[in-house]
Parts: C-alpha cells; sequence; structure tokens
C-alpha cells in the first residue's frame, strides 16, 4: 500500500483518519501535531527573550515516549535562544532495568549536547525500588510507592533547576486510559485534578499553589506512531518494560482500550474530546479557590496536609 500523500511505500496505517504513511510523513505527522500542542497550551509567552529564556525540564526515562518527546523538542527548538532544555532522569533502584533505560537517556543528551541531571531514589529516600516491591509495607502495588516518589523529584528537581515548564512524555494511549479508569471509578476529583495536571497546564490555579505549570506535547499521539518512529528514526530507546509493574486495572483498561480502538477506530480521540470538557466542569466544581494548600511539616513540599503523601510512604518503607 502506498502512502496516502506520495507514492512511496507505507510504513503504517493510521485506522481513526484512514490515512497510509510512509516513512518521511510519518514523522511530518508526530513532530506537526506535538509542535501544535506546544503552540495551543502556549508553552512558549510571546514575553520569552533569549536575554529572559524559558527552562523547559523534561522527565527522560529512557523509554520511547520522553526520548521521542525530547528529540523532537530538541530539534525544534535547539537554535532558539529563548528556550533552554534540561533533560531529567530519575533512577529508581531497579537492577537491571533502569541501568540500561538510563543508557539511552546518556546517549541521546550527549548526541543532542543537553544538559542531563540524574538523580536516585536511593539518595533522596534512601530507598531501593527493587526492595519496595519485595517488602511492601502497606500492601500497595509498587507503582503506587514509586509514582508518589516520582512526582515528588520532578517537582522538586525542577523547580530547583529553575523550571518554567515540566514535561512529560504521556500519550494520547496514557492520557484516554487515564480519563477511562477515573470515570469508570468515580472519581470525580480526581478528574478535576487531572485538568489542572494535563488539560489545563498553565491554569491560574497552579501558579497560586506554587507549582510549576507541567504540560504533555505528546498527548494528542497514539503510542504506536510514536514507537515506530523512535524505530524508524533509530532513536536509542529501552523497550523493556518495568519488572515491577503491576497496575492490574490499567492493564485491564489497556487491554479494553486497544479492543475498542479496533473495533471502532477513534475511540482514543473521542474519549480525550469529551473528557476534556468533563474535567473543565469537573475542575470548576471543585474549585481551588477555597482549597488550603500549605507545607509538609517534613520537607516543606506543598499539600493540604499536615505531611504529604511522600514523606508519609518513606516513613513507612524505611520502617520495615
Amino acid at each position: 500500500m502506498n502512502c496516502t500523500k506520495c507514492d512511496r511505500e507505507a510504513v503504517m496505517h493510521a485506522a481513526y483518519s484512514g490515512t497510509h504513511l510512509c516513512e518521511r510523513h510519518l514523522f511530518e505527522s508526530v513532530e506537526r501535531r506535538v509542535r501544535r500542542r506546544v503552540r495551543e497550551d502556549d508553552m512558549l509567552p510571546a514575553d520569552a527573550t533569549p536575554d529572559d529564556p524559558e527552562t523547559w525540564v523534561v522527565g527522560l526515562s529512557g523509554g520511547k515516549d520522553s526520548v521521542v518527546l525530547t528529540d523532537i523538542l530538541h530539534d525544534t527548538f535547539e537554535e532558539d535562544p529563548r528556550v533552554e532544555m534540561v533533560a531529567l532522569t530519575i533512577h529508581e533502584g531497579i537492577e537491571g532495568y533502569r541501568d540500561a533505560s538510563l543508557d539511552a537517556c546518556e546517549e541521546l543528551a550527549a548526541d543532542r549536547d543537553i544538559r542531563h541531571e540524574v538523580v536516585t531514589y536511593d539518595e533522596e529516600f534512601d530507598v531501593q525500588m527493587d526492595d519496595v516491591a519485595e517488602d511492601d509495607p502497606l500492601d500497595m502495588a509498587p507503582c503506587a510507592y514509586c509514582g508518589v516518589f516520582r512526582r515528588d523529584i520532578l517537582a522538586r528537581y525542577a523547580d530547583d533547576l529553575g523550571a518554567d515548564k515540566l514535561l512529560t512524555g504521556h500519550n494520547l494511549d496514557d492520557e484516554a486510559e487515564t480519563a477511562l479508569m477515573n470515570i469508570l471509578e468515580g472519581n470525580v476529583e480526581q478528574v478535576a485534578k487531572h485538568f489542572d495536571a494535563s488539560l489545563g497546564p498553565f491554569d491560574e490555579r497552579n501558579e497560586k499553589d506554587g507549582m510549576i505549570p507541567r504540560a504533555k506535547p505528546l498527548r494528542d499521539v497514539p503510542e504506536k506512531e510514536i514507537a515506530l518512529y523512535a524505530q524508524l528514526r533509530d532513536l536509542p530507546v529501552h523497550m523493556a518494560e518495568c519488572p515491577h509493574a503491576s497496575e492490574a486495572f490499567r492493564g485491564e483498561i489497556q487491554d479494553l482500550m486497544l479492543k475498542l480502538e479496533e473495533n471502532h477506530p477513534g475511540t482514543r480521540h473521542s474519549i480525550m474530546a469529551g473528557y476534556e470538557e468533563l474535567a473543565g466542569l469537573a475542575a470548576d466544581e471543585y474549585g481551588d479557590e477555597d482549597r488550603e494548600v500549605g507545607e509538609c511539616e517534613d520537607c516543606g513540599a506543598p499539600t493540604t496536609r499536615d505531611r504529604c503523601r511522600k514523606c508519609a510512604l518513606v516513613d513507612a518503607v524505611n520502617a520495615v
């Protein structure tokens, strides 16, 4: 089958749009959507100048999503003095798995001459995720601990690095799965938080809470297209799945989403189109104007509790 846009041989079929794309037009399609998201989310403000550039901290894990995001942003803004990029990699203490992905991160950062910072759970929390997964003091999935630790490090180090924006590599599948999970769980408050964290990344509520605005420039691009992009561009990517990944419910949602998308192409896009509006309404209903956000009495992180979730989990893990 030939490319819909030219006579070259197609490398993929996007069933949701009915198009067949060759390698060149796949690259253009993915890059165009990322750059459009950057524009539509106003990631680069009009008042940014070479004398006062934006600092964008990108969470770089070495997986396909974060590598593709970093690569496209670098290609787009390498010659733009209004943007300075910093790659931030987190080593959780997972033997074999994170070591291999760290190699991919270092290769990409060195080749693109991107500043690269590496932070470890061991140094920050005296924690190794291999040990947490084995001991599991609170009888939770390893991802429940790891997600809290990771978000804390991203927020703190983005602040330390003077970030104006914190970017992550969440793709369309990730966002649609999270949306469906929140709806199926009936978690309206989490829908509102998802709006603040993603769908309205530069909402003034985030500024009021002292949080660095976050963005997900890949959230319009399906996972398979990102994987194919990385493969065809021969990018340094670590494709293995975390050995402790055990979010059973998300796994079921992933299977459901794949089946729905196969039978009804465009399902992911439809979910996000409706969810964005619903999330905005939920955020208005739960409004953060009256939310009391203080500081954790232990670490000073923003929290609505006396102690933040991260400090509570660190104590539980280290008490074992």
